[in-house]
């Protein structure tokens, strides 16, 4: 009987998670917005990061800001047509948009609108490039591909053990990096290890996904990291992306290249904690949404008051 109200309890929290949207928030929700945080934190830590060096170009910020928002929605948009298409994702799958299992929107749309907000993330791109330097299109461009080929072409990334590299890399490292350029007009050591943390968290985000997803993915036919290494390994190299995250702050305070301010990024240690005891107590992908959630929230919330903390640094 237990087993049988724990079944029809699983089956409820399910029909609400997955519950069909209307309206606007079809669309909304198809650009997964628990994501967005992962475009955005890293472009104001760039962004805090330059200030050390001198005076921040608002104008140019606000555009790399968006610039670096919409990418994340197009790849967003495209993990969506492209899991549809190879019959990953269905109506009681966990995590996604759902615009086109569940609400009947075209696949053909979903793609449209990906390659729409690309193309207006190139416009915005090319006066970021005029302010500064043409380099920054070539570096557009691969951080664009890497966004189609994450679940696009013949070998999607997501679909290997590369996918926590990928992400880690472009959306965590060089976000950050290119939002330093833009300021400054160079790439520094400093900013190289500052952006570290932001690299290791963004691929936890994606660990934590592959974790969630591991039984699907694995009947999918992905390798993805989590399924070479077993559930256990995935979720200890997840406590090791935190832990190296926060050492990291505190190694680079010892050797002085943040003040002691930064030590603020410590109000976030509780998501961490509470992202790898929610891991480890649940296995089903709908009872570690909440683990789910609370490694973006490390992820938000670290790197924010890192940049915080740089901000505060400087102006004391």
């Amino acid at each position: 009987m237990d087993t049988v109200n724990q079944n029809d309890r699983e089956r409820t929290i399910l029909q609400q998670t997955i519950k069909a949207d209307t309206g606007w928030r079809i669309w909304w929700q198809l650009t997964r917005p628990h994501t967005l945080t992962a475009a955005f934190a890293p472009v104001f830590l760039g962004t805090m990061i330059a200030l050390i060096y001198g005076n921040i170009h608002f104008p140019l910020f606000i555009a790399m800001l968006v610039a670096s928002i919409l990418i994340q929605m197009a790849t967003n948009m495209f993990n969506e047509y492209y899991d549809f298409r190879l019959g990953l994702d269905t109506e009681n799958s966990v995590g996604i948009g759902g615009t086109i299992v569940r609400n009947g929107i075209k696949p053909k749309t979903v793609l449209n609108l990906a390659f729409l907000l690309y193309g207006v993330s190139v416009l915005i791109g090319i006066y970021i490039c005029m302010e500064t330097s043409w380099i920054l299109a070539l570096v557009g461009v691969i951080a664009m591909m890497v966004g189609f080929f994450y679940t696009g072409g013949p070998y999607p990334i997501a679909y290997t053990p590369f996918g926590e590299l990928f992400s880690g890399v472009v959306m965590g490292m060089l976000l950050v990096l290119i939002a330093f350029y833009i300021q400054t007009g160079t790439v520094t050591t400093e900013a190289i290890l500052l952006s570290i943390p932001s690299m290791l968290l963004v691929a936890g985000i994606m660990m934590a996904n592959n974790i969630r997803d591991l039984e699907g993915d694995k009947e999918g036919g992905r390798k993805t990291l989590a399924i070479l290494v077993g559930r256990p390994n995935a979720i200890t190299i997840l406590m090791s992306f935190f832990i190296i995250s926060y050492t990291w702050v505190i190694a680079l305070i010892l050797f002085g290249h943040l003040t002691p301010w930064a030590l603020v990024v410590l109000l976030s240690v509780p998501k961490p904690i509470t992202a790898i005891s929610e891991f480890r107590q649940n296995q089903t992908p709908i009872h570690v949404m909440p683990a789910m959630k609370n490694t973006a929230l490390t992820n938000t919330l670290f790197v924010l008051l890192l940049g915080v903390g740089i901000l505060v640094g400087h102006l004391v």
